[in-house]
């Protein structure tokens, strides 16, 4: 009788029980992964979070797998997702053996599509996203969502840190980016768009091939790139986090500082002590505490 006392509790109280499930989405024709993790209790009414990652990067990395689990433990459910950047059923980093076909506007459809997912789950759903993942949520936002309650941007990529990038171009790889530019620009106006083409550099990698139309997306000057000013369009509430260490991204707050001082303004930041890009360890403990309270007060 003991036995089944215990094989009843563990049976029914299951959904009870804080959880962690692998899940798969066809999104653009390609199987996209993410893992919701779940509190408990997990109803309608539990804050739901889709998190998306930085440049080349995936939903296991320690800033998105570490902050998930925080924030389960503070009652918050999360979608941690990773964009396919081309690639069917994509995990762990990018690797820069792979040739690169993406674009940056591709990620605005599959984080709409975790969205809706999120949606089957929880009335309330949050829009996190880290570093390039921050500036690839606000694009979502811009082009206006009413399933997202609130967005949080830890560490987000601005324009001027894609200004600097593009400007070391050469010294990091020893060509010019202009002509790269120019070769790729002249592929996509003649329909050529999707050929591969070798380049010195791209993103991270060194001696990549990728397509004129991922060459073109990533490093030519985009005003959407300026991740504070669209963020300041949108008309839900934005909690900003910022690395007092972070010298990946350092101007956090001088762009989105002067945002949040608006007293009609729609964005609150905060700064992490110890934290640099990544939030790791108490960091992460401290960001945790911040989102969970920024939940909280956008129910």
């Amino acid at each position: 009788m003991r036995l089944l006392a215990v094989l009843f509790v563990l049976v029914f109280s299951q959904p009870l029980l804080a959880a962690e499930q692998e899940r798969e989405l066809t999104v653009g024709g390609r199987v996209a992964l993410a893992t919701l993790r779940t509190p408990k209790p997990m109803t309608a009414e539990t804050p739901l979070v889709v998190m998306t990652h930085g440049t080349l990067a995936h939903k296991d990395m320690e800033t998105i797998q570490g902050l998930a689990r925080l924030l389960q433990e503070r009652g918050i459910a999360t979608l941690a997702h990773n964009l396919t950047l081309g690639l069917d059923r994509r995990k762990g980093m990018f690797d820069c053996a792979q040739k690169h076909d993406y674009l940056t506007g591709d990620a605005v459809a599959e984080i709409g599509a975790w969205i809706a997912e999120a949606g089957k789950s929880s009335r309330r759903i949050y829009a996190f996203g880290h570093s390039r993942g921050a500036n690839r949520v606000v694009r979502y936002l811009t082009a206006g969502s009413d399933a997202v309650r609130g967005a949080v941007l830890l560490a987000p990529a601005t324009r001027a840190t894609e200004i600097d990038l593009r400007a070391a171009y050469a010294k990091t790889y020893g060509a010019p980016l202009s002509p790269l530019l120019d070769q790729a620009s002249r592929a996509v106006d003649a329909g050529r768009g999707g050929e591969w083409i070798n380049v010195r550099g791209f993103i991270y990698c060194r001696d990549a091939v990728v397509t004129p139309r991922a060459f073109l997306s990533f490093y030519r000057d985009d005003p959407l790139q300026d991740t504070a000013a669209f963020a300041a369009t949108l008309k839900l509430p934005v909690l900003v986090l910022a690395g007092a260490k972070d010298t990946t991204v350092p101007d956090v707050l001088p762009s989105f500082g002067p945002l949040a001082a608006r007293q009609s303004g729609n964005i609150r930041i905060a700064t992490i002590d110890d934290a640099d890009h990544f939030f790791r360890d108490l960091a992460a403990e401290d960001a945790a505490d911040r989102i969970a309270e920024f939940v909280k007060q956008t129910p």
